[in-house]
């Protein structure tokens, strides 16, 4: 993926353009900073890459839910997979239309799941049979038919963190892809259910093709059998979780990789894709300001203002995240872990990280913050969550502001 992300002629680090140096003065650290321009490319790298074939790209609201981010999406032409019923409403008023939704997530309420039945989204993607019947039951309450598609576990190992890992029969995800013919069929005499469609999802942060041709295979084949049985399949979900880093799998190593599989399904049937990560990780800096240089024990420390309550990724689930000074330094390389204030040993960005040798003051960047970065952060230690900015046009836009103590506090007062 390309970055909007680089350096100037005195080796500043910038956001297309804009000093992030300049960013954190005016906006204070830690600071997430996106760029307009990377989300863009992403998107329609993902777009051209599968348009041989009808199809939808529906990003994954999970990754961030920032409200400016989902109207760029809208505007973008883009579906959305959401996986509560406030991402589903947070969709919708950003613009995104009902039938390039789809509703995953293992646990819907009866409330969600009559959201997802009224706006008339393009399909609840089911994850049990005893879903399908609450469906069933919510929509003839409503006096609707809702679509729906079958999440089937296709017992794939997607060779990532087992904590992302979604994708095999010990996963809570799905349902055992041999058992989908039986549920449709027993679906049939359901009179609120239309079913549509089939889903799977593996994991996240995959950087090996393999399976994923592997998955679309077999939802390939499971759509012909349930087309054979009579039922008109008209979306097949190949699902999302590309890597980003140093390992990246492009839109174009996806598209390559599972289109060929995908073959002989009638053209009716539309291809949905669910990217997040790949569209909006790389895309997203976290900006941190160093408070102390510490040496104890033959170990450098680099305390930084940010923590795990705003970036959880590496404490979560050892994410490693390239972490590089904003300023462009000339001082001595050393090695060191770069930590924050939190009062939790796992609040850790990187150990051993090779960096130029900062100074209290300095700035640095930890780079593919994008996805997972904000909408995880929490208010732990009593800590606000950053403030993000936009990076488009040529200038920044606060798109959500530094919290205060008033807002910490507000649903406590009465």
């Amino acid at each position: 993926m390309n970055s909007g992300f680089s350096r100037d002629e005195r080796g500043n680090l910038g956001c297309d353009g804009v000093p992030l140096a300049e960013l954190a003065d005016a906006y204070g650290t830690p600071l997430y900073v996106y760029s307009r321009g990377v989300i863009e490319e992403n998107f329609r790298r993902f777009d051209a890459a599968f348009a041989p074939v009808p199809h939808l790209v529906c990003y994954a609201t999970k990754a961030n839910s920032a409200l400016a981010l989902l109207r760029l999406i809208a505007e973008l032409s883009a579906g959305a997979d959401v996986v509560s019923g406030w991402e589903l409403r947070a969709a919708l008023e950003s613009g995104i239309p009902a039938d390039r939704v789809v509703f995953s997530g293992v646990g819907k309420t009866d409330v969600e799941i009559a959201a997802g039945v009224e706006a008339g989204i393009l399909a609840i993607n089911a994850e049990s049979e005893r879903e399908i019947e609450k469906i069933d039951a919510v929509a003839r309450r409503l006096g609707a038919v809702a679509r729906v598609a079958l999440r089937v576990n296709p017992d794939i190992d997607a060779r990532s963190h087992p904590y992302i890992s979604t994708g095999l029969r010990k996963n809570k995800f799905g349902v055992d892809i041999r058992r989908a013919g039986e549920i449709f069929a027993r679906a049939r005499s359901l009179p609120g259910v239309r079913m549509t469609g089939v889903q799977a999802h593996i994991g996240s942060q995959i950087v090996d093709a393999k399976p994923l041709a592997e998955t679309a295979g077999e939802l390939a084949a499971l759509a012909r059998r349930l087309g054979e049985d009579g039922f008109d399949i008209e979306t097949v979900d190949v699902g999302g979780g590309l890597g980003i880093g140093d390992w990246t799998l492009s839109p174009e190593d996806h598209a390559a990789a599972v289109l060929p599989r995908l073959a002989g399904l009638p053209g009716a049937v539309r291809i949905l894709v669910e990217p997040g990560r790949a569209i909006v990780g790389p895309a997203g800096t976290l900006v941190a300001r160093v408070l102390y240089v510490k040496e104890e024990s033959g170990r450098t420390f680099v305390v930084v203002d940010a923590g795990m309550n705003d970036l959880l990724r590496p404490a979560l689930y050892q994410a490693t995240h390239p972490i590089e000074s904003v300023g462009g330094k000339d001082s001595p390389m050393i090695t060191a872990d770069v930590v924050g204030p939190v009062c939790e040993t796992a609040d850790c960005f990187q150990r051993d990280a090779r960096l130029p040798r900062p100074e209290e003051g300095d700035l640095v960047a930890i780079r593919d913050a994008g996805a997972y970065g904000a909408a995880m952060a929490s208010n732990y230690n009593f800590r606000s969550r950053p403030a993000e900015v936009l990076v488009e046009n040529g200038g920044p836009r606060v798109i959500r502001r530094r919290e205060t103590f008033e807002d910490l506090t507000r649903l406590e007062r009465t």
